[in-house]
């Protein structure tokens, strides 16, 4: 997707959605945040966000987000909003987003479209803050936001905020969207959570240790939906959770497998297949940007 201005002015972007190809929490620290363990996967699917610069500094959003999230709350209002702080601009923004990542599911579509947010008014403004700069911006927003405004399939470890690129092989996915919103605040504070883990290593997942997701155990007991998707998943191969939400995955080496591993499932899921990305779609679309005279 190459962001070129149409003859109104929007320019449009890919938010790419992630998976965490596992999820562990060593131990919780003192200040009460949680220290994880992950790999992020990019997929080559996700939400498109088209943004028109203005010369007054108003940040609107165009159309309407998610129920129930007012214009002021939105992430992606809120990523303007602190971009715009942060470097004295005295632009504005029109944002709107065409949704297609669902909400709670733990495929980061809020934190991607914060992201691409930084990424795009970094550029769309003249700023040139730099990514590591952008990306402690994306930090006071989410846990994820720092490997959307990154870009790569990554190791991390932190809050998700500590990044190690990683290649992954390609890989097709069968994703399901149970349809549960997750508040992952409060399953953060489940006794039922495992929070001293053993550690573990860039080794031990390559080796393809079967390192799991703190959250499957929980979300599988409290939510029937979950489990209904992990044994619906289960015959047509092993199923994961991504992140705290309620996603579940099987991974492919093929397109082919992948597609015939859909049509073996049961109807009445929410099921599709994507490709995961060697890296985010919207590197390609800041790279061959043309900005013009904006």
């Amino acid at each position: 997707m190459a962001a070129v201005p149409d003859p109104d002015g929007w320019s449009s972007w890919p938010a790419p959605a992630k998976l965490n190809l596992f999820l562990r929490i060593p131990r919780r620290r003192a200040d009460g945040y949680h220290e994880l363990q992950t790999v992020f996967r990019m997929l080559d699917w996700g939400d498109t966000l088209r943004i028109r610069t203005r010369d007054e500094p108003a940040i609107r959003r165009q159309g309407s987000s998610l129920a129930g999230v007012a214009e002021a709350d939105d992430l992606v209002v809120r990523a303007a909003k602190l971009l715009q702080t942060e470097s004295n601009c005295g632009k504005g923004a029109e944002i709107s987003v065409e949704k297609r990542i669902p909400a709670g599911a733990g495929f980061g579509g809020g934190s991607s479209d914060a992201a691409t947010v930084l990424r795009a008014l970094d550029l769309l403004w003249g700023l040139e803050m730099g990514v590591d700069r952008l990306a402690a911006l994306g930090l006071q927003l989410g846990a994820d936001v720092p490997v959307f405004v990154h870009g790569a399939n990554a190791w991390a470890e932190g809050v998700g905020e500590r990044l190690t690129p990683v290649e992954l092989p390609p890989a097709w996915y069968v994703l399901v969207d149970p349809g549960v919103h997750v508040a992952t605040a409060a399953l953060f504070q489940s006794p039922e959570l495992t929070r001293n883990a053993a550690p573990a290593t860039i080794s031990d997942f390559v080796s393809g240790t079967g390192l799991g997701n703190a959250f499957e155990p929980v979300l599988r007991r409290r939510e029937p939906a979950v489990e209904a998707a992990f044994v619906a998943l289960a015959r047509i191969g092993t199923p994961r959770l991504t992140g705290s939400g309620s996603g579940c995955f099987v991974e492919f080496a093929t397109r082919e497998s992948a597609e015939a591993a859909l049509a073996a499932l049961p109807p009445g899921l929410r099921a599709w297949v994507v490709a995961g990305a060697a890296r985010s779609p919207l590197l390609d679309a800041l790279e061959q940007a043309v900005i013009g005279d904006w």
